[in-house]
This record gives C-alpha cells, sequence and structure tokens, in this order.
C-alpha cells in the first residue's frame, strides 16, 4: 500500500520538547495545542515520504491507563488512534510502562501486513530497534524522526538511527508552532494560592454541635485527637472531603460533601452565598451538621435516609437530561472541557441549573451550602472521574481536587441564583 503511517511516542516528543523550550523534560513546563500538532504531523508526514497518510498512533502513558483530557481529545480527531500505557511512579519520578512493547507490536503488525508503504517514527527509544529491523526486512521504509537536542546533542539512540532510512529533526522552529513554554508566574502557571472559593471552603469553621460529636466519638484517640477535633479538623490534621472518589457514590451515613455550617463572609467568597445564610441556620435548627471528612459518627441528618426532606427530592442530572441532550454533553467534554476540577464542577452545575424546570428546585439547594446533597454529590464525582480526576495519586486520593470541584459547582450554582434574583431592567 502506498502510504504512510506516523507511530508517535508522546512522551519521547513533548519531554523533548520540554527540555528544548523550557531547559527540563517536564511535561508540566509546556503547553500544547495539540490539534496544531497533529496537524503538523500529517504535513511533514506526507510531505517527507510523498505518500498520502493512512492514520497517526499517538502512544502515550496515563494512571491505571485512564484517558486524560488530552487523550479524549486526541481519539477524536480524523487519522488519530490512541494507544495507552500505564503511568506508575518509582522513586519520585513517573514512568510508561507498555509504551514500547505497544509501538513494537503496532510497527511489526504493520509491516507484516503491508498496510503501508512508510513508517515514521517519532521515538528515541533503542528498545524498537528490533521492530524497525523487522519492518525494513518487510520492505518498509522506516524514517526517524528526533526533535532537536537542547544541548545540540543526540537524544535518540544511535543504533535506532543508523538503522533507520531516513532521519529528519523537528526544529525548535517547527516545534514552535504547536508548543510553547510556560512562563513561571505567568498565565500558564499553576496559582500560587487556592481560589478564594476553595480557600473559603477550607476555612468554614464547624459549628458547636459537631464540635461537641466529636468529643464524644474521640475517646479511643485520646484528649489530642479531640483537641483536635475541637479546633474542626481531623486527627491528622488535614481537612478532608467526603467519601465518593471516582464512580463511587456517597452512603447515607456520610456526607456527599462538607463543611462546617459557619458561613464566609461574601467577601471571601467573592460573591458566593447570596441567601445561604438563612437556609444554614434553619439547617441548624434541624440539626443537620457535617464536616470535611469521612469518618463515620460525625453527621447528623434528618429524613428517613439521613438526607433532609427538602433535598431528597431534588433531581439528579441523569433524570434532567434527554438522550440528545447526552450526546451532546459527551461531545463537549471531549472537545471543549479541559478536565480542569474547578471547570469539571461549573460544566456540571450549569447544565443541571439550565435543565430545571422548577425554579424551587435552585433555591433549595442554595440554602444547603456547602453541602451538596448525596445523590447529586456521587454523580457530580462520578462525571469528573471520567476526566481522570480523583484517581489514586502516590497511593492517596487527590483531595483537593475534590475541594476544586465543589468549589466550582458552587460557583455555578451562586451565579445561576444571582441572575434568578436580579432585578429586571428599566
Amino acid at each position: 500500500m502506498d502510504r504512510c503511517v506516523v507511530l508517535v511516542d508522546a512522551g519521547y516528543l513533548l519531554g523533548a520538547a520540554a527540555s528544548l523550550l523550557a531547559g527540563e523534560p517536564a511535561r508540566s513546563r509546556i503547553t500544547v495545542d495539540h490539534a496544531a500538532l497533529i496537524q503538523g504531523l500529517r504535513q511533514r508526514a506526507e510531505a517527507d515520504t510523498e505518500r498520502p497518510l493512512l492514520r497517526i498512533y499517538w502512544f502515550d502513558g496515563a494512571p491505571d491507563r485512564v484517558p486524560q483530557p488530552e487523550h479524549r481529545r486526541l481519539r477524536v480527531m480524523p487519522r488519530v488512534t490512541v494507544r495507552l500505557g500505564a503511568l506508575t511512579r518509582s522513586d519520585g519520578r513517573w514512568a510508561q510502562k507498555g509504551v514500547d512493547a505497544a509501538m513494537h507490536a503496532e510497527l511489526t503488525e504493520l509491516a507484516r501486513n503491508r498496510a503501508c508503504s512508510d513508517i515514521v517514527l517519532v521515538t528515541g527509544d533503542g528498545d524498537l530497534l528490533p521492530g524497525l529491523m523487522s519492518a525494513k526486512e518487510h520492505g518498509v521504509a522506516v524514517h526517524l524522526w528526533a526533535v532537536q537536542a537542547a544541548d545540540g546533542d543526540y537524544n535518540q539512540s544511535e543504533d535506532l538511527v543508523a538503522e533507520a532510512d531516513e532521519r529528519r529533526v523537528l526544529d525548535r522552529t517547527w516545534i514552535t508552532r504547536a508548543v510553547r513554554a510556560k512562563e513561571l508566574g505567568g498565565p500558564c502557571a499553576p496559582p500560587p494560592v487556592p481560589r478564594p472559593e476553595i480557600a473559603a471552603i477550607l476555612s468554614a469553621p464547624l459549628p458547636e454541635s459537631a464540635v461537641a460529636a466529636a468529643a464524644a466519638a474521640a475517646s479511643p484517640a485520646g484528649p489530642d485527637t479531640a483537641d483536635r477535633t475541637h479546633q474542626g479538623t481531623p486527627a491528622n490534621g488535614v481537612a478532608r472531603p467526603a467519601a465518593g472518589a471516582g464512580g463511587d457514590q456517597p452512603s447515607a451515613g456520610e456526607p456527599g460533601t462538607g463543611g462546617g455550617r459557619g458561613v464566609p463572609t461574601p467577601k471571601d467568597l467573592a460573591g458566593l452565598g447570596r441567601d445561604r445564610a438563612a437556609g444554614q441556620s434553619a439547617a441548624q435548627a434541624a440539626g443537620a451538621t457535617l464536616r470535611w471528612s469521612s469518618d463515620k459518627g460525625w453527621v447528623e441528618r434528618g429524613g428517613p435516609l439521613g438526607e433532609p426532606d427538602a433535598t431528597a427530592a431534588l433531581p439528579t442530572l441523569a433524570q434532567l437530561t434527554s438522550a440528545e441532550q447526552r450526546w451532546a454533553d459527551r461531545e463537549e467534554d471531549i472537545t471543549a472541557v479541559s478536565g480542569d476540577p474547578f471547570e469539571v464542577g461549573q460544566v456540571f452545575a450549569r447544565r443541571w441549573t439550565e435543565r430545571l424546570s422548577d425554579p424551587v428546585h435552585l433555591q433549595q439547594l442554595s440554602t444547603e451550602y456547602p453541602r451538596i446533597p448525596h445523590r447529586i454529590d456521587g454523580e457530580l464525582l462520578r462525571y469528573a472521574a471520567r476526566f481522570g480526576l480523583l484517581a489514586h495519586k502516590d497511593d492517596q486520593i487527590d483531595e483537593h481536587d475534590r475541594y476544586a470541584i465543589r468549589a466550582g459547582f458552587w460557583r455555578e450554582v451562586d451565579l445561576r441564583t444571582a441572575a434568578e434574583h436580579a432585578p429586571v431592567g428599566d
């Protein structure tokens, strides 16, 4: 077949690009326009091989092989196939597992089946040498592409370079069409402090009733634990969000989301909580107390199953969504949602609030701040899990993502509530 195929080792391509542009191989130091990068690879491959493109294979690692937002966008692009290996952490460093083997298998299979006449390899790993030699034996021309090395030297296996039929270097000019370095402290860098909404939720104090319950439940751990609990912090010294990571929905005996009933000021929340003070006072009067923790024995709720009657009837997003809307939501998730935890919470809340037929439901939810009713919260966390959030990192659940997801949810709800109360213009 007179066609070309491109096999991309994303770890090599983006790591080498980061070294070239940012001075270190950390992919977190660069931003990538994946659409422009794929288009550039296609045009360069067709020009170099003088063959039409059959397909671009994108090989990368991901925690537990769960597609990350960039993988979700890549795999719906025309002529792009994503293959994922595992991403594991050892001795403080991330390492790909299974990527080289997958590339080797794809390379030899394409050549054996004569699916193409030319194969472009974007990699530097010498482990692919046997596959490269096998492809040549089947009559396939192998083109090896390198990313310009930061120090002007090779960043590829010399044996791989020696066996390739053709070799090209993707220089700085070509790379910067789709990749750029993040400026330290600039708009692309992570914020130095948490968003005000997250900080406000984290700092919300426990009500006196929760403090008393904490002291009563902490007897086996000793007075030190009780003292820390009285300060509104779990015994390990870290405020923790509720259970329900990934696809798990919190149980009736655990808070769907937490936070004390103390209300941060509107200035601290940058506008959050227009009508929530009254709702929180009513909840306290009903004896509903919650905290940011999945520890058992810390929750007192009304209702037959632990959910207050007013919020037990709130519809879930799935109940509000038609088949057509569900399809459109998936398209938006793949093409437009970046996967930032705060944004994920906003997107979920926007869809939920826009599809409500009864505005009373929005008011009922708003008065529950900062607690999200557990049915809706479980659905929110399952939605976030699609983007690879809430996954295990270093054997610990990333709790900051939970705070950010819920803070984004409440930010959007607050905006919608404010719009409902906005005065009509003259």
